[in-house]
């Protein structure tokens, strides 16, 4: 039975989320559940009416903390629970399918972490539950929510851009050194890949999203496992997953486009980038300055132009209205908030600010993991719509 906490207020009106899952990215949803309808006038208030996690201490210590009204013992008790709304997964890569699956069958909304699955098998297995059930299902691609990257996007759509001819994409970190000890994110099993479907997946969002095109072709792709074995208690564990994975790419345009992961970039920490090049300007992205879009008008007479940057703060920017005064700067779990007013809205019969992914989004974007694994296994091109 679920543990109840009597101290958390329960409206029937409310929109009920359970969120399985109590790690970073448990803490990153749960904060964003409780301030989105502290920030944005939603027509239902989501309230974390459970939680479940794979240790039932840890699990009623979370709850504590980020007030959940009560505790269940296995995720499967918590899909069962008729208060629940929407299944909110924040686990290890292995275990999405089959928590979103059950909620599926159970008439849950569903939100998913990325990316979608281990595999194209099981991504396509999720799709197939998706359409069944006919609930409606999110992935939580936050980066789509910055409203830096808001703003490349409407230029893009505006025509500011012109005709795309490039995007360079490249996601740098640099925790993943031999000193890192082992987790489950170096483990084939449980992550399906390593730095390819944690940062590319971003990186191959962040470019389908931006420039509204898909992913035609991918080639030239190599991945590295330069960390081969770490240290996992008194022993030594063998890594499975890529350390760092690169790739090109050509856009459904014709643009051409390249991409970069790694988790050994040393002096890197987050530089999750983006830079969009077309015949009327350019825009560039770099997360570790989150708030800023830098712009190159080439309309403008030779004299003036020069890259400028725009601070992404005022209302009219996609989503930073409902925060600060212009120039009062928002964080990385701003992107979180903003995601999940939208799937309110959504889920309440109104629209996104902009777009959310979907299950049907986010099996795009796994097929092009999927075709870049193949590219670099094969030395080939690779067609990602030839796995759809």
């Amino acid at each position: 039975m679920a543990s109840k906490r009597g101290t958390v207020r329960v409206d029937s009106k409310d929109l009920g989320i359970g969120l399985v899952g109590t790690g970073f990215m448990g803490r990153a949803h749960a904060n964003a559940w409780r301030q989105a309808p502290c920030f944005f006038d939603l027509k239902r208030r989501p309230q974390l009416r459970c939680v479940a996690g794979k240790d039932v201490k840890e699990a009623k210590a979370f709850a504590a903390r980020w007030e959940v009204a009560s505790v269940h013992p296995t995720w499967q008790a918590l899909v069962r629970d008729s208060s629940v709304k929407l299944v909110d997964v924040c686990t290890p890569n292995h275990l999405h399918a089959a928590m979103s699956i059950a909620a599926l069958k159970a008439g849950k909304a569903v939100a998913c972490e990325k990316p979608l699955a281990t595999s194209l098998a099981e991504a396509r297995v999720m799709c197939d539950a998706a359409r069944v059930s006919k609930a409606k299902t999110f992935v939580w691609f936050n980066y789509r929510r910055c409203p830096a990257i808001g703003l490349a996007r409407q230029l893009v759509s505006e025509g500011k851009l012109g005709t795309i001819r490039h995007a360079r994409a490249c996601y740098l970190q640099d925790w993943g050194g031999s000193a890192t000890p082992m987790a489950w994110r170096f483990d084939a099993s449980r992550a399906g890949s390593g730095a390819h479907g944690d940062l590319n997946a971003h990186l191959i969002d962040l470019v389908r999203f931006t420039t509204g095109e898909q992913i035609a072709e991918v080639c030239g792709a190599m991945e590295a496992t330069f960390v081969r074995s770490r240290r996992d208690g008194a022993k030594h564990t063998k890594s499975t997953v890529d350390d760092a994975t690169l790739f090109l790419a050509r856009l459904s345009s014709g643009a051409t486009a390249s991409f970069e992961a790694t988790r050994l970039a040393t002096g890197n920490q987050n530089a999750n980038r983006l830079e969009l090049n077309g015949t009327k300007g350019s825009v560039r992205f770099d997360f570790e300055r989150m708030n800023e879009l830098e712009w190159w008008d080439d309309t403008l007479p030779k004299r003036l132009r020069g890259w400028s940057r725009i601070l992404c703060t005022d209302p009219s920017h996609p989503w930073a209205g409902a925060y600060w005064p212009a120039a009062h700067l928002i964080g990385y779990e701003h992107g979180f908030v903003s995601m999940a007013a939208d799937i309110v809205r959504v889920l309440t019969g109104e629209k996104p600010i902009l777009p959310l992914a979907d299950f049907e989004d986010a099996f795009v974007t796994q097929c092009v993991l999927h075709a870049v694994m193949v590219s670099a296994h094969e030395q080939r091109w690779v067609r990602p719509d030839s796995f759809a």
